[in-house]
C-alpha cells in the first residue's frame, strides 16, 4: 500500500475516533481544512513539519500516522476459493502481516443461546484474522459486523471494541491475533 494511502487511512481513523471534523481538526493544528482533505485523499505530499502537528494534534505519535497499523475490514468468500498447488498440496493463502509483535492462535466455540460475545479494544494495530470452520456468524467491530460462514476468511481491526456471535446453534472459527510489541512487557490476553 502506498505511504499516502496508509497516512491517508490513519489520518481519517485517529480524527473520526476523536470525534472531529475535518475543519475542527485543520483549526486546532494550525493547518487548512483542505490540506486535511487532500491528505486523506491521498493526494497532498504532507511534510514532515505537517505530520508532526497533525499527531501531536490528535495526540499519536508520528510513526502512528506512517505505520500501516490496523487495517480495514478484508473479507474472503469461501465461494469461489482459489488453491495454489504446492508440493504434495495445495494452499489458500488467506493474508500476511508484517512486523514484530505477537501472534495470538485460538479456535473459538460460539453457541447462538449464549449471545453476542463482545470484547472491548486490544492495543492499536491489532487485528483478528478468521477462518471461519463451520456455521454461520456475524464478527467485526461492532460499527461494522458482517456474516459469515464457513470457508470465509475475514481480518478486522481488534484495536476498536468489537463481537463475535453464532447465528446457527454453534459455530467454529479459527482466530488468528496479531498485536505490535509496543512494550517490553508481552503477556496480554487477547480472548
Amino acid at each position: 500500500m502506498p505511504a499516502s494511502d496508509v497516512i491517508a487511512r490513519n489520518l481519517r481513523r485517529f480524527r473520526e475516533e476523536r470525534a472531529l471534523s475535518m475543519a475542527e481538526l485543520a483549526r486546532q493544528a494550525g493547518l487548512s481544512k483542505q490540506t486535511i482533505a487532500g491528505i486523506e485523499a491521498g493526494r497532498a505530499n504532507p511534510t514532515v513539519d505537517t505530520l508532526e502537528e497533525l499527531a501531536r494534534t490528535l495526540g499519536v505519535s508520528i510513526r502512528a500516522l506512517m505505520s500501516e497499523l490496523g487495517s480495514e475490514i478484508l473479507l474472503q468468500p469461501g465461494d469461489g476459493t482459489q488453491w495454489t498447488p504446492s508440493t504434495g498440496m495445495d494452499v489458500r493463502h488467506l493474508d500476511q502481516a508484517f512486523g514484530s509483535g505477537y501472534v495470538y492462535n485460538s479456535v473459538l466455540q460460539l453457541e447462538a443461546n449464549r449471545g453476542v460475545s463482545r470484547h472491548r479494544p486490544s492495543s492499536r494495530g491489532a487485528l483478528r484474522h478468521c477462518y471461519v470452520l463451520d456455521g454461520r456468524l456475524r464478527m467485526g467491530p461492532e460499527n461494522a459486523t458482517i456474516s459469515v460462514k464457513a470457508r470465509d476468511f475475514v481480518r478486522f481491526p481488534a484495536d476498536t471494541a468489537h463481537v463475535f456471535e453464532a447465528i446457527t446453534p454453534v459455530a467454529h472459527v479459527f482466530v488468528c491475533t496479531t498485536a505490535p510489541q509496543l512494550t517490553m512487557a508481552g503477556g496480554d490476553r487477547f480472548f
